[in-house]
């Protein structure tokens, strides 16, 4: 949240449990979602067990049972005309601050959240009582706000003025949650006056009139007059929505541009989950895109190790992070509405399931579970979360702070049970590993989930009833060597960065163990890889540093750290390295200065080539890997979306240097289409020139499939022949695997060759490069003639079973 002229510290230094299913269900939507294939559970229908998650819920719970209404509601009220006898609040909802009033739509979201998640009828009263006395002071107009409505002369006038819509927003979002969440009837009445008064005052400003006004932070608003579309089919609230479509944004994401440098971050992200309830509202696919493309953009390109993003509130230049560590990165806000935003995109296109839950893990555990104040009983919470060298966590307070981040972390913290589970028809999606008891509403199912994660690498679900269940479990992409256990039988092979399918009939005392072992990793940073985060399984580790401020990155040599014996702990000469989420009052560093090289994570790289312009093609790991087009590649269709299509005479993919460095053991697996058969062609090829290499060639001389690798030249070639040459105008899937002394060529998921006297192995190359698909070492050679998709790499040998799910 940005003020206009005032840093918000300088601002600040001046100025349990019912029956689930038993409470009002959500309205149903007159208008339902366009283009959605998975849903959410009603918060009704989830409850939480003991844990670090629950335990931070009952702090904010104690915080919205303490806070007086009457001082919220304070200046609405003198706005109104009203009189009001309560002390005022402090910090942003000071009677002098131009925000003020923002806190009452978060203070309502989190009671209806609050009263949703447990039943507990106090949080409901409270926000009825609030509902009750905002009606008494709308005008008859419709507006409602704690400042005049002269705010909004100053921002259609040019004039200075902190965000006044990005306030309206914060309480119709309230409102929209008490009626949906808490069946208050009145809340909708004084919402759908106040989306009126907004219809009315945008409906004679010109196009460029409004697009200026757009220049001004306006958080949400639109996303949630997109939602009262949907709730009442009125189509001047669509109208209304559309008026807050912010075209300097909007349109380079649609173009699947990153031009978000140099923009404040969570001005924008409210914009993408707009974006996407548009495209849910109207099933416009443009709106689709424009969520997708911004969600990857910052995902990939702006996110920190803990899932936060922004330095200084500001995206920064793409794969900036090594060199913007500071004491105000990682708004909490920013993490709050990109879990948001990820949720939509879930249900938008479930094919990405583990990808999207992936990064909500990272964010949830690493960023916003640790942004409360675990020894505040009220859950005072962070504003920024310094990522710098010596950096320490500060806190809001109970009414002389009142930010923006204080007001999300009121409903992050009533929630958390949103996302744990999702379900379409009789299929289940297990999502997030948190001690919680679903009761599906309608089929007599009842799944608790029993788990100390992740203090413990395990969890275990038992089902309650019995009926036809889709069961889907998520595998993260940290994991290896995953295992599912159903009544204690070994069940299907499961795949790091996908969803274990288990369709069966239930039964009463059924038990499903998961088992996702942890490792000891590295993160590093895509400017800086010997700047790097270290994690066990998902969880970040920070050092432990007391009260010294650190001046410059600690430096960390890996072969020192070691495990204490107390979960997630581990040591590095006198300093303890503990779970960030659970670092406070101390200073730390997340980050370090690693000198040896970091090890390759399980899934190297990833490319899908989805791009649609431009030269440059997403890892879509996250691990920052980007690959470039050159020559003359083309984009054409492929399996899925889209496939990069080289011509046979200048078009090749230049994949990072260093690609497979240090690795034992690795896979390189990817679908092609030979469109003309030439010796000597390269599927891929890394190395250092004609000296070092490894590649694949769909033919040979020898008029077979070759996979070879070298540190001596031709003469030292290690090779797997193939009986065949790779097939022409035809999608062809190819794999090769390497561990050990074992080399295994792969085609349409079939063993076709192997050696298991290979004992060159990829490290004996040293730091390649030129890693190429589509051109090799030898400059005499033919570049390939085909379409290549989904190119992965790993640095372990996938089994015969998953390179046959690839397949």
């Amino acid at each position: 949240m940005r003020h206009p002229a005032l840093s918000r510290r300088t601002l600040l230094k001046t100025g349990a449990a019912g029956a689930a299913g038993a409470l009002l269900p959500a309205p149903a939507l007159a208008r339902p979602d366009t283009g959605v294939s998975a849903y959410a559970f009603p918060l009704t229908a989830v409850r939480l067990g003991s844990g670090p998650f629950a335990d931070n819920a009952g702090r904010t719970q104690a915080y919205l049972r303490f806070l007086d209404s009457d001082r919220l509601l304070h200046m609405f009220r003198v706005t109104a005309g009203l009189a009001s006898s309560a002390t005022p609040c402090g910090g942003w909802e000071s009677p002098t601050t131009e925000l003020r009033g923002h806190s009452i739509g978060h203070v309502l979201s989190a009671l209806a959240q609050a009263y949703a998640s447990t039943g507990d009828t106090a949080f409901k009263t409270k926000g009825d009582y609030l509902i009750t006395q905002l009606a008494l002071c709308q005008k008859s107009n419709g507006y409602l706000s704690a400042y005049p409505e002269s705010f909004f002369d100053r921002l259609e006038g040019g004039q200075s003025v902190w965000a006044p819509y990005y306030t309206l927003h914060k309480i119709v979002a309230g409102l929209l949650d008490m009626y949906q969440l808490a069946g208050n009837v009145q809340a909708r009445t004084v919402l759908e006056r106040k989306a009126t008064w907004v219809q009315s005052r945008n409906s004679v400003l010109t196009y460029a009139q409004r697009q200026q006004v757009l220049r001004t932070e306006f958080g949400g608003i639109g996303g949630t007059l997109f939602n009262l579309y949907q709730i009442t089919e009125n189509a001047a609230h669509l109208t209304t929505a559309q008026y807050f479509d912010h075209a300097q944004i909007l349109d380079p994401l649609a173009a699947n541009t990153d031009a978000l440098a140099g923009f404040h971050a969570n001005t924008q992200i409210p914009k993408a989950i707009a974006a996407i309830r548009g495209f849910h509202a109207t099933g416009t696919t443009r709106y689709r895109d424009i969520a997708v493309n911004f969600w990857n953009f910052v995902v990939r390109q702006h996110s920190y190790a803990i899932g936060g993003n922004s330095n200084g509130e500001y995206f920064q230049a793409p794969n900036r992070i090594a060199s913007e560590l500071s004491d105000t990165t990682c708004e909490c806000c920013n993490s709050y509405n990109m879990l948001k935003l990820t949720r939509q995109l879930f249900f938008t296109d479930p094919s990405r399931a583990a990808e999207w839950m992936d990064f909500y893990e990272k964010a949830l555990y690493n960023h916003l579970l640790g942004a409360q104040n675990p020894s505040s009983s009220h859950g005072f919470h962070c504003y920024y979360v310094p990522l710098r060298a010596g950096g320490i966590k500060s806190y809001s307070n109970d009414y002389d702070n009142f930010t923006c981040c204080h007001g999300t972390g009121m409903e992050t913290n009533t929630k958390y049970v949103d996302s744990i589970y999702f379900y379409n028809g009789d299929t289940l999606y297990v999502n997030l590993f948190i001690a919680s008891t679903l009761t599906w509403p309608g089929r007599g199912i009842t799944i608790q989930q029993t788990t100390t994660y992740p203090e413990t690498s395990t969890s275990r679900l038992t089902v309650t009833g019995s009926g036809q269940i889709d069961l889907r479990i998520r595998i993260p992409s940290w994991t290896t060597g995953a295992q599912v256990r159903v009544n204690g039988t070994l069940t299907g092979t499961p795949a790091p960065g996908s969803y274990l399918a288990i369709s069966r009939t239930w039964a009463s005392g059924d038990t499903v163990d998961i088992s996702l072992p942890m490792a000891l990793t590295q993160e590093a940073t895509p400017d800086n890889s010997a700047v790097r985060a270290v994690k066990h399984g998902p969880i970040v580790l920070a050092g432990q540093f007391g009260t010294q401020n650190l001046t410059a990155l600690p430096a960390l040599n890996p072969a020192n750290l070691t495990a204490t014996g107390v979960p997630l702990e581990y040591t590095t000469g006198s300093v303890l390295l503990r779970p960030f989420y659970k670092t406070h009052g101390q200073r730390y560093s997340v980050y370090w200065s690693v000198s040896s090289t970091p090890p390759l994570p399980a899934f190297v790289a990833h490319y899908p080539f989805d791009e649609t312009s431009g030269t440059t093609v997403t890892d879509a790991t996250g691990n920052g890997r980007t690959a470039t087009l050159a020559g003359g590649s083309t984009r054409t269709a492929g399996r899925s979306g889209n496939a990069v299509l080289l011509n046979g005479s200048n078009a090749y993919v230049n994949l990072p240097s260093g690609i497979l460095n240090g690795a034992t053991s690795f896979t390189v697996a990817a679908w092609v289409r030979i469109d003309t058969a030439a010796n000597w062609t390269r599927v891929f090829d890394f190395g250092t020139g004609t000296g070092a290499y490894l590649f694949l060639t769909p033919r040979s001389s020898a008029g077979t499939a070759r996979y070879a690798i070298t540190s001596g030249g031709a003469g030292g070639e290690q090779q797997i022949n193939a009986p065949a040459a790779l097939p022409t105008g035809a999608w062809t899937h190819v794999a090769v695997t390497h561990t050990g002394n074992l080399g295994v060529l792969y085609v349409n998921g079939a063993e076709v060759a192997r050696n298991s006297a290979l004992t060159i192995r990829p490290s004996a190359l040293g730091s390649t490069t030129q890693n190429w698909i589509g051109r090799s070492q030898y400059a005499g050679d033919p570049y390939l003639a085909a379409a290549v998709d989904d190119f992965r790499l790993y640095s372990r040998a996938l089994s015969a079973s998953e390179i046959s799910q690839l397949q």
